[in-house]
């Protein structure tokens, strides 16, 4: 009964685990971004993440939606670019249950009970989204989101949106 209970413990911390998109943000220390106010795309960095365009669409479409919640609009002489960047590996977890013991079995010997081990593999991904002074060409803010990713295209949307929201949340930088 505790091995179960234990195993229904781990389940729904790894299911718990896996439904997060974990966080971080660097930026420029010497960017004055309360100066930045529009946006563009950088086509060529767009173009060179390396999913599906179905998926490009997702994101930048995403970030259509939040980029007006933080005052920005998006315009044909931007203040910044945005450019994306992916990554893609398969996160492998490892459950060892040891449940060793001893006790009497069905024969007249005593004897040694064992555990299982458990591996499973799930695809991870990290987006980047990379903010770009368009004056100077040079990068002043880089957000990043890890997570698991999904191949139900029904849930695709809504994992890109958290994605999205998530790292843009950290936009812009709480400078001390």
């Amino acid at each position: 009964m505790k091995t179960l209970k234990l195993l229904s413990i781990l389940f729904i911390a790894t299911l718990a685990s896996c439904s997060s998109v974990r966080v971080n943000a660097d930026y420029d220390k010497k960017a004055t971004f309360t100066n930045y106010k529009t946006y563009a795309y950088l086509k060529s960095g767009v173009d060179k993440a390396e999913i599906s365009d179905l998926d490009k669409k997702r994101i930048l479409y995403s970030i259509d939606e939040v980029m007006p919640t933080k005052g920005f609009s998006k315009s044909e002489n931007p203040d910044v670019l945005i450019s994306i960047f992916t990554k893609e590996r398969e996160r492998v977890d490892v459950y060892n249950n040891m449940g060793f013991g001893w006790g009497w079995g069905w024969n007249p010997w005593w004897g040694m009970g064992g555990g299982f081990t458990n591996v499973t593999t799930t695809p991870e991904g990290t987006l980047f989204i990379d903010i770009i002074d368009a004056k100077t060409k040079e990068l002043v803010w880089q957000g990043e989101g890890s997570g698991y990713l999904t191949n139900n295209t029904d849930k695709k949307d809504e994992r890109i949106k958290e994605f999205v929201s998530k790292i843009l949340n950290q936009y812009p930088p709480t400078i001390k």
